[in-house]
């Protein structure tokens, strides 16, 4: 069963965070194989809560694109460096490929051989000489040992087709010759007081006795094959190892986990036919091939707490959206098929889950009832914010009794870990909780970051000014501004870049200016985006 993605938004806030790792365990609870992830750095906030309740940060996952591993190549498709060269043959033959990659013993990537490679070397290469094995030799000519002193056979190759007489008196055999003959014992007792490195037998001849003996002193290594003995040295050189007419320069490989979109263009610009699949150690795990780009595994996904691309991962069009449980407003995120769509009015995600929970009669473990209460408070603002429901409170209750805290005290210590701006620089609080809209085509970014001090931001709010109006300037914002939440007081304060002044003017009063303090107005999704929506 192929792993499904649980993740929440970019920026991810403690709701998105919490609610992936607890729908991750309810869906493995009803036998699916899921794990949860993170589309980004965790705050403060959320990293004070999975301490809390000792869960493990989830893993980061940078972009759900194409890879070469979603595809169905030929995987384990090589061969090894000293399989002989009439084995890779047959292996490309039979799979009906003309390039294979070579490997080592530890299946570590060497270089390709192509049909081309071997053709070559047959008609070209240098058939009086070889360099191989006692084994690739036995396997190629079908031949059976008779003597064996050496793994590694090298030699020059002679075929015994003079007259005995001719032969013996015109070719001086030495330790370095490999003869290959047929039933002339005359000959083959000249090869084995020679010491020749290896004999070979053809066809119906044998070996007397008295010879094998001498062999044996003199340490031949002997091979006997029904192959005639023309078609015994026409197969001989197949022996040598593919490693011999190997291609080891210039050779494009694809890393596993390389884009397909990549593969694609490489593919149709070289025009090759078939590219090696490695690992990050260099080791060979098959071949792929443009046709192969056809037949592919998309990642499947389940999106939480949101479902708008521009709040997802890279590459989401790529993937296979299966669930997406969310509280916000429907957003851009369309799919090829019916899925499971669950969206609520309700102040969190995790307060969904908690129904999922109920009506699946799944029991929530004290450690995930801390995640969910903790993500139903954050976003609630411990029920301060006008998201809440009856739903959000009921859900609190139940689960703090889980989780075995006591709500409201752990709620202001969650906030107090959370709303720590030390250490921070300006950029980095306004991205904290920065989300991207398009309303009637302009393009509109609101940040919003919850504190008990918010005065560590207003006393230097020059500062925050100035960067909202280069933001705004450089990535063409019509409306760009900081909404700093005041946990004790249950309000925000607003910082904004020059052109969106007219804007917030029209939204909250003539006398508004830089960072005045909105009473009530703690909730971007409820009440800031819904205000600008309907002024736009």
């Amino acid at each position: 069963m192929e792993k499904i993605f649980v993740f929440g938004h970019r920026k991810p806030d403690t709701d998105s965070i919490t609610a992936a790792i607890a729908l991750s365990h309810l869906k493995n609870e009803l036998g699916f194989n899921t794990v949860p992830m993170t589309l980004g750095e965790l705050n403060n906030e959320t990293k004070f809560v999975l301490d809390y309740f000792k869960v493990p940060t989830p893993k980061l996952l940078e972009d759900v694109r194409l890879q070469i591993k979603d595809l169905k190549y030929e995987k384990n498709c090589f061969v090894e460096d000293n399989t002989p060269i009439y084995d890779a043959f047959n292996y490309m033959n039979k799979n009906s490929i003309s390039n294979v990659p070579v490997i080592d013993k530890d299946k570590y990537f060497l270089g390709t051989a192509s049909m081309k490679d071997i053709s070559k070397d047959l008609i070209t290469g240098n058939v009086d000489e070889i360099s191989t094995t006692y084994e690739n030799i036995k396997s190629v000519l079908n031949a059976k040992e008779l003597l064996k002193f050496d793994d590694e056979i090298s030699g020059n190759v002679l075929v015994a087709s003079y007259r005995s007489t001719t032969f013996i008196e015109n070719i001086d055999l030495s330790n370095n010759d490999i003869l290959i003959v047929g039933d002339r014992h005359s000959i083959i007792e000249y090869a084995v007081m020679k010491k020749v490195k290896l004999l070979i037998l053809t066809g119906s001849s044998r070996i007397k006795d008295e010879h094998l003996e001498i062999a044996k002193k003199n340490k031949v290594n002997i091979l006997k094959t029904e192959l005639s003995t023309f078609n015994a040295a026409r197969m001989f050189t197949l022996s040598k190892p593919i490693s011999a007419v190997m291609n080891s320069e210039d050779i494009i490989c694809f890393n596993e986990n390389d884009e397909v979109n990549d593969f694609i263009d490489t593919a149709n610009k070289t025009k090759y036919s078939y590219f090696p699949v490695i690992n990050n150690k260099n080791k060979c795990l098959g071949t792929v091939k443009l046709a192969d780009a056809a037949f592919k595994i998309k990642k499947q996904v389940i999106l939480v707490d949101h479902n708008e691309y521009e709040q997802s991962v890279d590459g989401l069009e790529e993937a296979d959206i299966v669930e997406i449980i969310d509280h916000h407003k429907i957003g851009s995120i369309g799919t090829s098929a019916p899925i499971n769509f669950r969206n609520m009015p309700v102040g969190s995600t995790n307060t969904i889950l908690y129904l999922m929970y109920k009506e699946n009669r799944i029991t929530i473990p004290k450690e995930i009832a801390g995640l969910m209460l903790s993500g139903i408070i954050s976003d609630t603002l411990l029920f301060a914010s006008p998201t809440t429901t009856d739903l959000d409170k009921e859900a609190v209750e139940n689960l703090a009794k889980l989780a075995g805290v006591n709500y409201r005290d752990y709620g202001m210590e969650m906030f107090k870990a959370g709303s720590s701006l030390a250490g921070k620089t300006t950029e980095q609080i306004l991205y904290t909780d920065f989300k991207k809209f398009n309303i009637e085509n302009r393009r509109v970014g609101i940040g919003q970051v919850s504190t008990t001090s918010p005065t560590d931001i207003l006393n230097i709010k020059e500062e925050y000014i100035n960067m909202l109006n280069d933001v705004a300037v450089n990535n063409e914002y019509n409306v760009v501004a900081l909404f700093v939440t005041d946990i004790i007081n249950n309000g925000s304060y607003i910082l904004y870049s020059d052109n969106s002044e007219k804007i917030f003017k029209e939204c909250y009063g003539e006398d508004l200016e830089e960072a005045k303090f909105l009473p009530g107005i703690v909730s971007r999704k409820k009440q800031i985006i819904p205000t600008l929506m309907d002024y736009i």
